[in-house]
């Protein structure tokens, strides 16, 4: 006897024995023409609580991630802690070669210390300055720099170190390398000199967009080649590349540039045995015939022998001696070793971050100075970092540029962090995130508690 309580009938109707009723079987009526099967509702799975909450998490982090103030705190927070690992690894990573030099340990940390205090006073004049003011120093900046880089090449008055002659003493322990602050002087000036351009619907024009550029920046890097700075002189070509890009450039005309300029930096690298054999250590593993691949073969031992979570602040066996520059140029190195490659990628991690940054601002402002200015400052960190990274990690030849705001020197950090400063007044200027920290100022909202209690119905406080 069937378990349910339907018969079949012949005629293909069924009979329900509980109403008594006739009706088409199933799979008739699924068949007859205009009638569609009943879907049968299958208990939806719900979704695991993990992958819920790893979708909750992506929300708020987008969300947090597109909100007005993000590059504002991008860059406040990533300049400020690449400064403060710097500091703690100049200090490391100087105290070797202090001593070498009949110096207390801590001379280059105190002398670094007291450089990030006058650029913390310089990030803070410049973060409040209006973008007006900003431009108004632009060509000031600009003749002094090349004023000072002229009175490098004077005898007497400029100083070699390491064979490059681009320092000016200034008494005491205290000297100045006047073609840091001509990078900064070229963004001003050239964002400046391009938003003034495009106001006026110049850019379109090639002469317009190349002339006075072009020839100022060949210039002051005529001024550096001719104390044998081939580092500063790639950083300040790079800038100039970043200002056309910005400006629009044509593929052709940008490639042109570019071409004129790889080509004199070949000759220039080889007419210079030094330079050869900085491009010849590129990924080399043996220090060769003569030790000439002495920094870069060592600068890998250091990375290699960090290991994940590195040896140890203070711990560092190429500072000993074994290592040129373990606190300037090759200061990643001695960071790799200490603290291995969770060190080295937290400080990738932040000079991304401060790229990111610097490249939102410029994005988003409809004004083109802002644009230019954070474009080329973005450019010059970004552009440094990686010839810096790029040369200890053995793919670039070693040029001997520091780590922005990590490496030690006063000389590249003043700018810098005068430059930091432009990236926080930029971003603080945009309309979203100025609505923003107006919210936040304390006297906007006592008042608006105080309109908010006043709307309450009940009236109690």
């Amino acid at each position: 006897m069937p378990a349910d309580d339907t018969d079949a009938a012949p005629s293909g109707r069924v009979l329900n024995r509980r109403t008594g009723s006739k009706g088409a079987s199933p799979a008739i009526e699924a068949r007859r023409p205009g009638r569609s099967p009943a879907r049968t509702r299958r208990p939806s799975a719900s979704r695991p609580p993990r992958s819920r909450g790893a979708r909750r998490l992506y929300e708020q982090a987008r969300r947090a991630w597109d909100r007005p103030l993000t590059a504002y705190y991008l860059i406040l927070g990533s300049s400020l802690l690449i400064t403060v690992l710097g500091l703690v690894m100049v200090y490391s990573a100087s105290m070797i070669k202090a001593l070498e030099l009949s110096l207390p340990a801590s001379y280059f940390f105190r002398k670094q210390f007291l450089a990030a205090a006058i650029g913390t006073g310089l990030l803070l004049i410049a973060s409040r300055m209006p973008a007006k003011l900003h431009r108004a120093l632009s060509y000031p900046l600009l003749m002094g720099a090349i004023f000072l880089m002229v009175l490098v090449q004077i005898p007497g008055i400029g100083h070699a170190v390491n064979g490059n002659q681009n320092w000016i003493y200034l008494g005491g322990p205290f000297q100045l390398q006047p073609s840091e602050f001509g990078k900064l002087a070229l963004i001003l000036w050239g964002a400046d000199l391009l938003a003034r351009k495009q106001d006026k619907r110049l850019l379109t024009q090639w002469k317009h967009m190349l002339v006075p550029l072009v020839p100022v920046a060949f210039l002051l890097l005529g001024l550096i080649m001719l104390g044998g700075d081939m580092g500063t002189a790639i950083i300040l070509t790079a800038i100039l590349f970043g200002l056309l890009w910005l400006a629009g450039a044509p593929t052709r005309l940008f490639a042109g540039v570019l071409g004129i300029a790889a080509l004199v930096g070949l000759m220039l690298i080889k007419t210079n045995a030094n330079r050869m054999s900085r491009l010849s250590c590129i990924g080399a593993i043996d220090l060769g015939p003569q030790g000439e691949c002495w920094q870069a073969v060592h600068g890998i031992y250091a990375l290699a022998s960090g290991g994940w979570f590195g040896s140890g602040l203070g711990a560092s066996v190429e500072k000993w001696g074994q290592l040129p520059e373990p606190h300037t140029d090759f200061i990643f190195a001695i960071a790799g070793e200490e603290l291995g490659l969770a060190g080295t990628l937290s400080v990738l991690a932040l000079f991304a971050a401060l790229g990111y940054a610097g490249i939102r601002v410029a994005g988003r402002t409809e004004d083109p100075f802002v644009r230019y200015a954070a474009g080329g400052v973005t450019t010059w960190i970004t552009a440094q970092a990686v010839v810096n990274i790029g040369a200890v990690l053995g793919l670039l030849p070693i040029a001997g540029v520091p780590l922005p705001l990590f490496s030690y020197g006063g000389s590249a950090l003043l700018p810098t962090m005068f430059a930091v400063g432009l990236l926080i007044a930029f971003a603080r200027e945009d309309p979203a995130a100025k609505a923003a920290l107006a919210v936040r100022r304390p006297g906007v909202r006592w008042k608006t508690m105080r309109r908010r209690v006043k709307m309450r119905p009940s009236g109690e406080r």
